[in-house]
């Protein structure tokens, strides 16, 4: 009889799970290598930290790590939130804090001290009043004040300039005077355009002023426009009248430099 040849069993793990083992040996101390040379940013990770803390910071910060020095701007600012309207118990209404909100806007009440000038004075048929965004407006036209291509002052229209004169003193806002032309060109040794006649009409507005009054000269503009800002069609003789004017311009206090 044949002798039977018991093999014996192999015990352990196969050879391939070996290799695996190694494998995944060396790829975690590769990283704890990685691991132990990096350096954490600790700017970023306190930054990430007070984020969690914050109450707020989904609602109101799209994002809370900034490229330089997050931590510094992960703050909340209880500033950016809209406060909850207050109600009155009894009516149960809103309350409006209008401690912020002035009674009467600065400009309205400056049109009314220029309107109620121009009312006593009897100006105006020659002086009107008018409100922009940078102030009140007084328009001038060139007839009151100057002969057809010159810049002096004529003589009747000095006493209305005496009565603006008077204005302006009780008024402390800055004053720019605007010169304006109609299209039609000029050309003479004095003035070789438009440009050089409307700078000089207001700047000869604001000499008679001064020279009128004890006025700090740092508070008058003059500036010349030319034909550029027109207020009527330059295609009639009446268009070409109401474009040729001076406007003075007492200055809104907060639109001053």
């Amino acid at each position: 009889m044949k002798r039977r040849i018991k093999r014996r069993e192999k015990k352990g793990a196969p050879k391939w799970m070996v290799t695996y083992s190694d494998m995944v040996t060396l790829i975690l101390v590769f990283f704890v290598l990685l691991f132990s040379m990096s350096q954490i940013d600790v700017e970023k990770f306190k930054a990430i930290a007070e984020a969690f803390r914050s109450e707020t910071i989904f609602e109101a910060m799209p994002s809370v790590i900034e490229k330089e020095f997050p931590s510094e701007n992960t703050k909340v600012n209880s500033e950016e939130f809209t406060k909850p309207e207050e109600f009155d118990s009894e009516t149960n209404q809103a309350v409006t804090n209008t401690e912020d909100v002035p009674d009467t806007d600065e400009l309205d009440e400056l049109l009314a001290e220029v309107e109620s000038f121009l009312n006593k004075n009897d100006l105006n048929n020659v002086i009107s009043a008018t409100r922009t965004n940078q102030g009140v407006v007084l328009v001038l036209q060139e007839s009151v004040l100057f002969l057809s291509g010159e810049a002096d002052i004529l003589d009747p229209a000095k006493p209305f300039l005496n009565k603006v004169s008077k204005l302006l003193a009780n008024i402390p806002n800055e004053v720019r005077v605007e010169g304006h032309t109609d299209n039609r060109p000029i050309s003479s040794y004095r003035y070789p355009s438009n440009w050089e006649l409307s700078g000089a009409r207001a700047s000869s507005v604001i000499r008679y002023i001064l020279n009128t009054g004890d006025f700090n000269e740092s508070r008058f503009i003059a500036a010349g426009f030319g034909d550029t800002r027109p207020v009527a069609a330059n295609d009639s003789p009446e268009g070409w009248s109401i474009n040729r004017r001076v406007e003075i311009v007492i200055l809104d206090s907060e639109q001053e430099n």
